[in-house]
């Protein structure tokens, strides 16, 4: 089941023309949410998503939806999932699909991951894996889609992106966060990353909280100094990666750190959320 161009779909297939340039090029607009009780519940946040897709749209010079059509859409599906994908064509159209919680989220959020760091030697050539336009969150996700199966083959959940230097960037689903001289730290939105909805969440409930929180590259001797790593994204919430795996080695990190729990502090206001 799913909601496309105005139209509740009960199927599993959708019907595109064959120069349509979102099945040619991925060229579309997505974002991802979680529903937590409803579309208005803060942590759902629908407002933010709707906006990042908006501003994408509008740098891109592509059409926009018709956003009342497309929160009903949304609303019609929350009935059945509890994670909604929120898709715009170029031309306006919308298309939204829902999906269920991983089964292994808590057991994830509890005790962490392992994930591959993407250097380049273990990358064709040219080199790094990279985001097609970075800042906008596209569905040209080739580079993150190639990253995620090149870190299944080494048993690991999640791929750390770098970029020429070897300086960590985000995950292949999520933002990165660390923890060092007492507070969390987090890589510069510098049009090399995507500014996730969930890393401005917990952004502005730290700093809500009088926690301060640094934005500095992460650099090879930098993340050795860190106590504790962790990834976000709208679905997952916050997840502790307890080993980083290298070329070289593997770096491991507390996934029980008691810093951690400044980050779940934004969830733990409201646990009602469909499951």
């Amino acid at each position: 089941m799913y909601w496309y161009n105005g139209k509740l779909i009960d199927g599993e297939t959708l019907e595109l023309a064959i120069d349509d340039p979102g099945l040619l090029y991925g060229a579309t607009v997505f974002s991802t949410l979680r529903v937590y009780q409803s579309l208005d519940n803060p942590l759902t946040n629908w407002n933010g998503h709707c906006d990042r897709i908006r501003s994408s749209l509008l740098a891109l010079g592509w059409q926009q939806p018709d956003w009342e059509r497309s929160r009903y859409g949304a609303e019609t599906l929350t009935k059945q999932f509890p994670i909604l994908r929120i898709t715009i064509f170029p031309d306006g159209r919308e298309w939204i699909t829902g999906r269920f919680l991983p089964v292994d989220l808590t057991q994830r959020q509890k005790y962490g991951i392992r994930a591959l760091l993407i250097e380049p030697c273990l990358t064709p050539p040219p080199g790094v894996i990279e985001r097609s336009l970075p800042q906008h969150k596209t569905g040209n996700y080739l580079g993150a889609w190639l990253a995620m199966n090149k870190a299944k083959k080494f048993e690991a959940q999640e791929a750390i992106l770098v970029d020429e230097r070897g300086n960590w960037l985000e995950t292949s689903t999520g933002n990165l966060w660390g923890w060092r001289d007492g507070k969390w730290w987090t890589p510069p939105i510098d049009g090399r990353i995507l500014p996730g909805i969930m890393r401005s969440q917990l952004i502005s409930w730290l700093v809500s909280q009088n926690q301060p929180v640094g934005e500095v590259a992460f650099d090879a001797e930098w993340v050795k100094g860190l106590s504790a790593v962790a990834y976000s994204n709208s679905v997952v919430e916050v997840v502790p990666i307890h080993t980083v795996i290298t070329s070289e080695s593997q770096i491991t990190y507390d996934a029980t750190h008691s810093s951690l729990e400044q980050l779940r502090r934004l969830h733990q206001s409201d646990r009602s959320h469909k499951d």
